[in-house]
């Protein structure tokens, strides 16, 4: 998978900003396809820090009902990725 095609967006949440601020780690929104040697990649090239830890996991798309239709959003894959010490992104600083 190319590097550019892997990192979909920052995941910028409550809950994100929770797991950085106790574990020094950053949330990402990544392709379907990607593994964690992808997504390790593509945030050292384009960021370039030192990626110590990736997990990835699958969110299934929730169902949604408007009046008598209902439809299923898509399922997608995040990343929580956990840098070296001493090292932050700049795009999740406030």
């Amino acid at each position: 998978m190319e590097l550019r095609h892997t990192l979909v967006r920052p995941l910028v949440t409550e809950k994100s900003t929770t797991i950085h601020a106790n574990a020094d780690a950053y949330a990402f929104e990544v392709a379907i396809g990607a593994n964690k040697f992808d997504v390790k990649r593509a945030v050292e090239a384009f960021y370039g820090v030192n990626v110590v830890d990736v997990r990835t996991m699958i969110v299934r798309g929730k169902i949604k009902r408007s009046g008598a239709y209902s439809g299923k959003q898509k399922n997608w894959k995040k990343a929580i990725v956990k840098l070296a010490s001493g090292q932050s992104l700049e795009l999740f600083e406030a």
